[in-house]
């Protein structure tokens, strides 16, 4: 999960790049030239045998040269084709199935194509653009029964984009949400080496370094303001949130100092917002002399542990802001689970975690995802300027189909808005001086949708 991130440390560049992802449909394949159109370049393996060929046209869509349908996306061709051989099968990954002549398997161009890993930590789920959104959607939900996703957590995955919605292509409507099953988690020992059909969004616990006999490599201290801030940040709506760390490392206490955070105002699909705010927070960062030191996201109704995809992501970036030298410079990930109904009480629970690389003798093995000791250092007051990222936020989020609904109830004693003022309370500074002004955006959060 998450959708932003950057690179910063080490080379010396700054998070100047994709903050966001293009959904990879056939037609950006093309365009990149990691394909090439013609007859009999694509064909469904599916039960064991290559049963059909499709030609791939230039503009994307496929024909199937048995019948000569056209369809406009794998996922669309292939789940044609099963329901043929395989009637009571409601979908598949179609992707997976089709592959290139050449010897290409869709779906691994398709991840590899999604995930960007020196730019951009993954989303949960891309928005797929030329009408593909509704199959990418029936494809995942297989997958899903099968990985015990929950209704509700399904709920906050970006819909077919609507011309009503321009501002919020990603927001999910509130819909009928159905609390049925909760992702469970696998110990990190069960995974074994990595399986391309094991579901990106499978849940791990994390390890201490103390079960493996190991020290922290660097110790970690974070201010309560950037809890303060990704916390409300990560309240504000049922899709997942990303932004940035800011903070210093000092390479002589080994200590790792995280000052800030840093929201990104953007959707994923939106790559023009996407690298507007991520060039504003670049200059925030340099403007108060702070490197990138790590990345948050949240899982809204999730526990607070990283996805298959946040491990290679963390570990992806643990090599970037490493950069060129060979100095260790940590990264950090923090995840936040605002609304995860085994959490203890209204406050959010907020996981660090690192990634330990795999074995030298296992390298097919996923990283290694290990729980991070912190110190907390309580801030002394809440600045203007975090006051002020509040307000930016709860205007972004206006109006959106997947903003709280904070006037609701969100159990029987507390509402959302309730739920959110405990939850930040714990990470209020010393000098509550600014507490009108946080009355004053807790108003325009309750006037709401």
């Amino acid at each position: 999960g998450g959708g932003g991130g950057g690179t910063g440390a080490g080379g010396g560049g700054g998070p100047g790049g994709a903050l966001t992802r293009r959904a990879v449909t056939l037609r950006v394949l093309l365009k990149d030239a990691q394909l090439e159109p013609g007859a009999g370049v694509l064909s469904i393996y599916y039960l064991g045998k290559e049963s059909s060929w499709g030609a791939l046209q230039p503009d994307g869509r496929i024909v199937w040269q048995e019948t000569g349908q056209v369809f406009n996306s794998p996922s669309a061709w292939a789940t044609h084709c099963k329901k043929l051989v395989n009637p009571p099968r409601k979908s598949g990954c179609g992707w997976a199935s089709v592959s290139q002549q050449s010897g290409w398997d869709l779906g691994r161009v398709e991840c590899t194509q999604l995930r960007d890993p020196l730019l951009s930590p993954p989303p949960r789920q891309s928005p797929a653009s030329e009408g593909e959104e509704e199959e990418l959607l029936m494809e995942e939900e297989e997958e899903e029964v099968l990985a015990g996703v929950s209704a509700e957590e399904k709920s906050r995955r970006p819909p077919a984009k609507g011309p009503s919605e321009p501002a919020h292509p990603e927001a999910t409507p509130l819909g009928k949400r159905v609390e049925n099953k909760i992702r469970v988690p696998v110990r990190y020992c069960m995974l074994g080496s990595r399986d391309s059909a094991r579901n990106p969004h499978t849940l791990v616990e994390v390890t201490s370094f103390a079960a493996i006999n190991k020290f922290q490599p660097f110790n970690v201290a974070i201010s309560s303001n950037v809890l303060f801030l990704l916390d409300f940040h990560s309240h504000l709506t049922r899709s997942e949130v990303v932004g940035y760390l800011g903070g210093r490392w000092d390479i002589n206490s080994q200590m790792l100092t995280v000052l800030r955070a840093f929201p990104c105002r953007s959707r994923l699909g939106d790559v023009d917002t996407g690298a507007t705010i991520e060039e504003e927070i670049y200059q925030s960062l340099l403007l108060r002399g702070l490197s990138l030191v790590g990345w948050y996201h949240s899982h809204p109704h999730s526990p607070a542990l990283p996805s298959l995809q946040d491990i290679d992501t963390q570990m992806d970036y643990q090599l970037r802001l490493q950069g060129s030298s060979n100095g260790f410079q940590p990264c950090l990930a923090l995840l936040c689970s605002p609304y995860y109904s085994g959490n203890q009480g209204p406050e959010s629970k907020i996981s660090p975690f690192w990634v330990m690389p795999p074995p030298e003798q296992r390298p097919s093995d996923y990283g290694i995802p290990m729980d991070v000791e912190m110190a907390y250092v309580q801030d002394s007051f809440l600045t203007n300027d975090i006051l002020h990222e509040m307000m930016l936020l709860v205007e972004f989020y206006k109006g959106a189909p997947d903003l709280v609904r904070f006037q609701e109830p969100w159990n029987q004693e507390h509402t959302y808005l309730d739920k959110l003022k405990i939850s930040l309370a714990s990470r209020m500074p010393k000098d509550q001086g600014l507490c009108h002004v946080l009355e004053q955006v807790y108003s325009v959060l309750k006037q709401g949708n």
